[in-house]
Formats: C-alpha cells, sequence, structure tokens
C-alpha cells in the first residue's frame, strides 16, 4: 500500500547545529561550547539559557553521539567513611578493571545531591558513565548528563526512584521483615528498631518491614520503640542507650546497619547487659567485622558487592548503546544467623 507524502515532505528540518543553539540563546558559538563542554568560566544566568535551548531541541553534541566517551567512570558517595562503602569500591573498580577502565571518586560530605560544580568536572572528563550511592540528581543535572550521552545509574537511592532511571538496591523491606521475624521466633515481643536516616528510602523500607512482621505476629507496635540514627556506630550507641536504659527496656533490638549494631553492643556492655542472654541484636549488611567481633553478629547480608557489580555493568551497557531489560533492580537479602541473638531470658 502506497501512503502518498505531504506537499511539504520534502522541505526537511534543518539539523540543529551548536549555531542554531547560540543564536537561540543569544550567545556566541564559543560560549555554547564553553556550557557543552561543562567549562566554568560561563555566568550561571547564560549557562541556564544555553541549557534551555539544548534541552529544547534534544540537541546531542556531535562529540558525545560518536565517541564512546573516556576511559573513565565516575563513582559518587554521600559519605565515603564506612566498610559498606569500600566494599562498593572495590567491586566498581574489579568490574571496571575488566573493561581496562578508571574509576574517579567523589565525595559529597553528606549530601545526597552533587553541587552544580561537581557536574561541571564531570562534563570536562566526559566519563563513559556515572553512578551515584545512595545520591540523587536534580531534574536539570539529570538533563545535563542526558544531552552529553552520559549514562548514569542509582545505587541504593536516596529518595523515591525517579521514572526512566536506572537504579540497582536490594530488598529492603524483606531485609528488614526477616530480621524481625527471627527475633519474634526466638520468643522476642520487645523489640526494638534503630534505622539509618528518616529521609532515606531504605532506612523507611526496612522499617516497614519491621512493621509488617510485628503486624503478621499480631504483636501491638510501641512507636517509641522505633528510632531513626544515622546508620554508624554513634547513632546506634545514643539510641541503644536510651532504649536500653528504660524501665520497659527492649529484650531485642534490630540495628538497621552493622556498624549501629556496634554502637548498641557497646551500650549494652556499659550498661552490664550480656548479649544474647539479656539482649539480642541483629544488624544489617553483614559487613566482615560482623563475623569477627564477640559475639558474632546474626545479620541480614545485603549483597553489597554484587549490586555495585550490577550497576556497573548496567551503565557500561547504556553507555554501549544496549537496551537494558529493567530499570530497577533489587537483589535478594538472607538473615545469616551467629551468636548475637537468642530466646529472652
Amino acid at each position: 500500500m502506497r501512503i502518498d507524502a505531504p506537499a511539504d515532505a520534502g522541505a526537511q528540518e534543518a539539523p540543529v547545529t551548536i549555531g542554531t543553539i547560540a543564536r537561540e540563546a543569544g550567545v556566541s558559538v564559543a560560549t555554547v561550547s564553553k556550557v557543552v563542554n561543562g567549562r566554568v568560566d560561563v555566568s550561571v544566568s547564560t549557562r541556564e539559557r544555553v541549557e534551555t535551548v539544548i534541552q529544547r531541541h534534544g540537541y546531542r553534541p556531535r562529540r558525545a553521539a560518536s565517541a564512546a566517551g573516556s576511559g573513565l567512570l565516575e563513582l559518587v558517595f554521600h559519605e565515603l567513611d564506612s566498610p559498606w562503602a569500600l566494599e562498593i569500591i572495590a567491586s566498581v573498580e574489579r568490574v571496571a578493571g575488566q573493561h581496562r577502565m578508571g574509576v574517579v571518586l567523589s565525595e559529597l560530605g553528606g549530601a545526597h545531591r552533587p553541587r552544580q560544580q561537581w557536574l561541571d568536572d564531570v562534563l570536562q572528563r566526559r566519563p563513559r558513565g556515572v553512578i551515584l550511592v545512595q545520591s540523587e540528581l536534580a531534574p536539570e543535572q539529570r538533563r545535563q548528563l542526558e544531552t552529553r550521552s552520559i549514562p548514569y545509574v542509582l545505587v541504593d537511592t536516596a529518595g523515591e526512584q525517579v521514572p526512566g532511571v536506572p537504579t540497582v538496591g536490594s530488598a529492603n523491606w524483606a531485609g528488614g521483615l526477616a530480621a524481625t521475624r527471627h527475633l519474634l521466633e526466638l520468643g522476642h515481643r520487645r523489640i526494638a528498631v534503630i534505622s539509618g536516616p528518616g529521609d532515606v528510602l531504605c532506612s523507611r523500607a526496612r522499617v516497614d518491614g519491621y512493621r509488617s512482621a510485628l503486624e503478621q505476629a499480631q504483636v501491638d507496635l510501641d512507636p517509641s520503640l522505633i528510632r531513626y540514627g544515622d546508620f554508624y556506630v554513634g547513632g546506634g550507641y545514643e539510641h541503644g542507650r536510651r532504649l536500653l536504659e528504660r524501665a520497659d527496656r527492649p529484650t531485642a533490638i534490630f540495628a538497621g546497619s552493622d556498624y549501629q549494631a556496634l554502637g548498641v553492643l557497646r551500650a549494652a556492655r556499659e550498661l552490664g547487659l550480656r548479649v544474647p542472654e539479656d539482649l539480642s541484636v541483629v544488624g544489617y549488611d553483614n559487613l566482615s567485622v560482623a563475623e569477627w567481633i564477640a559475639p558474632a553478629l546474626t545479620t541480614v547480608d545485603q549483597p553489597l558487592a554484587e549490586m555495585a557489580a550490577t550497576a556497573t555493568r548496567m551503565v557500561l551497557g547504556l553507555a554501549r548503546g544496549e537496551a537494558i531489560s529493567s530499570l530497577r533492580i533489587d537483589l535478594a537479602t538472607e538473615l545469616v544467623v551467629r551468636e548475637s541473638t537468642a530466646p529472652p531470658a
């Protein structure tokens, strides 16, 4: 079947060039080139005007469309001072090394969203891709990477998943459920939880799993036993101490990270409580330290190395132009029972 073309079909729309962008934005070609390449010697207002025109046309610089990018991967953390981060770094470097690529490491000082200065540096380096751990990008930052054909993947996203953004995580709700069920099966009914920051998605998911386990066991929920810490030893210690000093103290504590569990163990020791005889403790992550402390820590194994490797392979596939089967991958968690849990006295 033949379909006749419209009368004006021969008048094809002219391709968008860097000159087109410059004319519409009212700037020079050199200024557009600086914006495209992440140069910092452009005013904020000019940069925003140029970016708006770039995004309106869906312009892709010729170099970004044809070149594979540099031999670098950009790995971004909100914070770095934990063995949790080291496991992820080691796994990313292992997969990147197999592809003869280097890794550039950035730390956001505790923030979950990078500053524009970081993005300007990334645009200058032109990495093959970007992996963000417990971090996220503002919409305009996502658009800037997309217009330069730089793919990105989030690992253990801090907030709700953004539609269309590739994300790798783990089954946090199931992990919280398994940890709490284990304590319930041992006979505990006064079970506290010390999760991570309340504005971080994985923290809330672990608490939701805790709530579900109590509900399924028909155990009344005491809201005062739910605490949000910081995933670090200090948060576990402070919240653990307050919980254990109560007259109606819990007989078990589910800590949202192994580091917080270490803080709980110290608080219990200072108060003269024995673990697991007087208090059962469950951690989360299954870091290598968990099996070497005394008592060895019962914990939820979060496959950090596999999460990092999956994200690295995903971003490299995107850089090659490959389609991905799923934008959200949640890897399974598993309870590892050791010596820190027992039936209540």
